[in-house]
């Protein structure tokens, strides 16, 4: 069985993320690290290949050069080979270009079961993967909290609000995976050595198939026409907690704004 495991690599959770308000785009230029919601992708596709026996775990990034840092941990944790999908044109994508550069980058590979996190740390918007499954024209199954896989179809409980859902699709398939449904390995000494070894390909637009304007700003369908801060809360009362009085003072407030 062959998986594709679509990663990310997100600003770290400790760098200050701004708005560059000339671009009106994530400022990037922070230091990066592999999305937290993918390396559950990758332990799930690491799992499916363990049970199968056989098979190839391929991790595929979108992203620029530097990018490349993440794409080595993914393999430090275990994926076989990597293919980072990096170009100039494809600074300033939105989700449309976004989707359609990593549909034709899974189309060349022809996987069985194509894996995402179900979110990315700095956007969490939680629909990337449903883009790419229209794209590729594939059945997508969201919110995975277990997955198993036999006889050409895939088994998968899915989480909601209400429980969950247990639904089957046939290989190949899209499955977005929750953070529920496994503990990822941490990359070992000796997963960090092999990943240096291990094959990584960097592909680009025309590589793809794709022009120039099916990619960044032009191939995008969102635009940003402004940025500001959040107005303001208006006029606050700060009551401080000095026992009884306190409590008193809270009641007379809510009283007076005609809450109670």
């Amino acid at each position: 069985m062959k998986v594709a495991v679509c990663v990310k690599e997100v600003p770290d959770a400790s760098a200050p993320k701004r708005l560059d308000p000339e671009t009106f785009r994530l400022d990037r230029g922070v230091a990066g690290a592999l999305n937290e919601f993918d390396t559950h992708a990758i332990e799930e596709g690491l799992q499916l290949k363990d049970k199968g026996g056989e098979g190839e775990v391929v991790a595929v990034l979108m992203g620029p050069e530097r990018a490349a840092d993440s794409l080595r941990k993914a393999l430090a944790i275990g994926a076989d080979r990597a293919v980072h999908v990096s170009d100039e044109g494809l600074v300033g994508s939105d989700l449309v270009a976004t989707s359609k550069a990593l549909a034709k980058a899974l189309e060349r590979e022809g996987a069985d079961i194509v894996l995402f996190g179900q979110q990315a740390g700095d956007s969490d918007g939680a629909v990337l993967w449903a883009a790419v499954a229209d794209h590729l024209r594939l059945p997508v199954i969201s919110q995975a909290a277990s997955l198993e896989a036999s006889d050409g179809k895939v088994k998968v409980k899915r989480q909601t609000e209400y429980g969950y859902d247990v639904i089957e699709a046939p290989v190949p398939c899209v499955v977005a995976v929750s953070d529920a449904i496994n503990e990822p390995r941490y990359p070992s000494l000796k997963g960090i050595m092999g990943a240096k070894k291990k094959p990584r390909e960097t592909v680009s637009l025309s590589d793809l198939g794709l022009a120039a304007e099916d990619a960044g700003e032009p191939g995008s369908r969102t635009e940003v026409y402004g940025l500001s801060d959040p107005p303001s809360r208006g006029e606050s009362e700060r009551i401080e907690d000095d026992g009884p009085a306190a409590a008193e003072k809270i009641v007379d407030y809510l009283s007076s704004q005609k809450l109670i």
